[in-house]
């Protein structure tokens, strides 16, 4: 400050005009005090900036905290809605196998009027048989389960749900985590069954086994080709979510 050294000059300059000492002379004595009250006020002024500034740094942490409460608020709901669609995922694709149980079982029932009354096909076995295994499924017994469908396989060569017994065989290897047997399981109901609804959801599992075993390049080849041949179905939004995981692993 300039205002000080002024008045300390002043006040040299006035003592040395005074008979009086600086310490009995009234006029030093004022401007010392003077001076004294401006260092005062000078250091209020420096500690109230940095009040301000530790201010200013305390705002900005709460602010930091808040942001990273949002942040974390946003991965638990992504988190919830991933459950929540893989859980609508496995539901739809149960009542569609319903369905077909259904369907197959009509067309398996005699017609009226047949002769000697029309024997029941061999399907409603097959169809029991399937049932059988489906339930284990729901149970959560896959081991089980993967024996079923595979003995459904040798029994029943001629079913018309041989290409969703395929394909739930190719998941129980994949939910036990045996992809490199899943891999060819469900390539086989793209192989075997041109005509199964089944295609879209196999030809998915195959970008999400590629992706399980590291086979990354694979993996989005597959995805994309789910969006590309099913576009507006639920496997493809399935593939475009998965997508973006693949793009991140890859990076």
């Amino acid at each position: 400050m300039r205002i000080p050294i002024v008045i300390i000059a002043a006040a040299a300059g006035l003592a040395g005009c005074s008979s009086l000492t600086p310490v009995n002379d009234p006029v030093y004595l004022r401007i010392t005090d003077v001076e004294a009250r401006l260092i005062r006020i000078e250091r209020v002024l420096e500690n109230d900036s940095l009040i301000t500034l530790a201010s200013d740094i305390s705002a900005l942490r709460n602010e930091v905290q808040s942001v990273l409460g949002e942040v974390e608020t946003l991965r638990y709901e992504l988190g919830q809605q991933g459950e929540r669609q893989q859980t609508l995922y496995v539901d739809l694709d149960r009542r569609l196998a319903e369905l077909e149980a259904a369907q197959a079982r009509l067309q398996s029932m005699p017609v009226a009027g047949g002769a000697g009354g029309g024997a029941a096909a061999p399907a409603v076995n097959d169809q029991a048989a399937y049932d059988t295994a489906f339930a284990l499924i729901q149970s959560q017994d896959y081991p089980r389960a993967q024996a079923a469908f595979e003995s459904f396989l040798a029994m029943y060569p001629a079913s018309r749900l041989r290409d969703n017994v395929q394909y739930w065989l190719a998941e129980m290897h994949y939910v036990q985590q045996s992809f490199r047997t899943a891999l060819p399981a469900f390539q086989k109901v793209l192989d075997d069954y041109p005509q199964s609804a089944k295609r879209p959801d196999a030809l998915l599992k195959i970008g999400y086994t590629n992706q399980a075993l590291g086979n990354l390049s694979a993996a989005r080849d597959a995805l994309l080709e789910v969006v590309r041949l099913y576009p507006n179905t639920d496997a493809a939004r399935y593939a475009e979510t998965r997508l973006r995981t693949v793009a991140g692993a890859a990076d």
